[in-house]
């Protein structure tokens, strides 16, 4: 062909033959009709192509005839051939060529146009295997999302075990001999090491969350993460992303990827603590998770399976909600697995000397201060208070009792008792939950001179929001 010899002039071919064979990487020399007309070693090599077999014929057709996944590549897309019409080199990074055997094999690979004295007579395209190369960047693309995520794993948890750290303060909350406490240790260590689902009740500052973290510590589990969820601490909006994650761009706002407290406590325990508060539809959605052991990030659809043991926690009757349409009948039957019942202070007032000495102990090394005992007046005064807080409200007393302290002795001067604040154990113990309850409320409202915000308040006491104690007060019809 005219333009086959035009190429193969001393101007390109025979003067550089020696050099072209002896390079490594794939050399073709194309005419101006897309036909080969050189085929160095290294492209028979790689391509399995004798050159014998190739020479005069168009190449498109036998090696880059079709696309990676296999679908047909039109010469007049392929860069090479453009090349040959427009004279502009062109360099690919992402593409393959087809062996002579039918596989294929990714390549880099230049077009670069041949001009004598001014006129474009052919196209030389180099081309290399990047075999080694892809599959290394693979291997590190994977290694690196490996590490992403496992660094986002652990990012989250120790988010998580801060949290925790943070709590351990006041865990011997559950000291004591008493009847009662017995009773509690009791069951822990019945329920502990099976993977049975407990439900965990008592009034706000017993302590269900300790008894939650015994029972994880006692469990096969106790190797793995204990992940908590305040149920009344998220709105229904937020609380899905909580519990089950959110892919990126799932809702505004969500600019990451983030795992839910149940992925992140997959092969150990999820403490739902306040479960009463979840929403109808939220309890929906963790009914299925229960039943399923699945679920799906928020703005994805892919199922991730995970294996846990849920311990649930409220201060509510929550057969009573059941009754009252608040809370789904078989979400109860599914928690109420294992029921575990906390006492109120009231009813262990013989656990206060075990529980004061482990709280003063503990909180004098928090505070850096040295206290020895407490007085003898002070004690009486701890038995004869009606602890509506319970535990948490002894140590938030304790804590400020030796803040204002200048001895090394704890009086507790600043407690001061009335007939309101005394428990009549008769009384109480024939109260409905919702009547207990109001009855707790006023009594610390009482204690706390009706204020409810602020440090010293009555929520503060409680350990909620002042918010959720307005509101609580109104739905049980609580006014000053």
């Amino acid at each position: 062909m005219t333009t086959s010899a035009n190429l193969a002039t001393p101007h390109f071919l025979p003067e550089n033959t020696l050099l072209l064979n002896a390079i490594t990487e794939g050399v073709y020399g194309f005419d101006l009709n897309g036909n080969a007309v050189f085929i160095n070693p290294a492209a028979e090599q790689m391509t399995g192509w004798e050159s014998a077999e190739l020479i005069g014929r168009n190449i498109h057709d036998c090696h880059h005839h079709s696309h990676a996944d296999g679908s047909p590549y039109p010469q007049h897309d392929c860069p090479i051939y453009r090349t040959l019409h427009d004279g502009v080199a062109r360099q690919v990074s992402e593409d393959v060529f087809w062996r002579k055997d039918g596989t294929s094999f990714p390549v880099y690979y230049s077009s670069t146009p041949v001009y004598d004295n001014g006129v474009l007579i052919g196209v030389i395209a180099i081309f290399r295997d990047v075999s080694i190369q892809k599959h290394t960047e693979d291997s590190l693309r994977e290694a690196l999302a490996q590490v992403q995520a496992l660094s986002e794993r652990l990012a989250s948890e120790n988010q998580y075990l801060l949290t925790e750290l943070q709590g351990k303060q006041g865990a011997m909350g559950l000291s004591g001999n008493s009847q009662a406490i017995s009773h509690l240790t009791q069951q822990i260590n019945l329920v502990a090491n099976t993977d049975s689902t407990v439900l965990i009740c008592g009034e706000n500052g017993t302590g269900k969350e300790l008894v939650a973290r015994s029972l994880h510590q006692l469990s096969h589990r106790k190797d793995h993460p204990l992940v908590s969820v305040n149920c009344a601490a998220f709105s229904a909006s937020i609380l899905e992303s909580e519990l089950f994650g959110h892919e990126k761009g799932a809702f505004t706002g969500a600019v990451s990827r983030r795992k839910g407290r149940f992925e992140l406590a997959h092969n150990g325990t999820l403490f739902l603590d306040e479960i009463a508060e979840l929403s109808l539809e939220a309890q929906s959605k963790l009914l299925r998770v229960i039943q399923e052991q699945a679920f799906e990030r928020v703005g994805s659809s892919e199922t991730i399976k995970v294996n846990i043991r849920l311990i649930a926690a409220t201060h509510h009757d929550l057969q009573a909600r059941v009754e009252q349409g608040l809370f789904r009948m078989d979400l109860y039957y599914r928690l109420n697995v294992f029921p575990i019942i906390v006492p109120p202070l009231r009813q262990r007032r013989e656990d206060l000397p075990a529980l004061v000495s482990d709280l003063v102990a503990s909180l004098s090394q928090k505070l850096g201060k040295k206290i020895t005992k407490v007085s003898a007046q002070g004690l009486k005064k701890l038995q004869q208070y009606a602890w509506p807080g319970n535990v948490r409200e002894l140590q938030n007393l304790i804590e400020r009792e030796i803040i204002l302290t200048q001895t090394q002795m704890l009086d507790f001067k600043s407690l001061s008792l009335n007939s309101a604040q005394q428990t009549d154990l008769s009384t109480n113990q024939s109260l409905t939950m919702a009547q207990a309850e109001a009855a707790h409320i006023v009594k610390t409202l009482e204690a706390t001179q009706w204020r409810i915000s602020g440090a010293h308040g009555a929520a503060a006491v409680l350990d909620m929001p002042p918010s959720t104690l307005r509101s609580r007060m109104k739905k049980l019809s609580i006014s000053r």
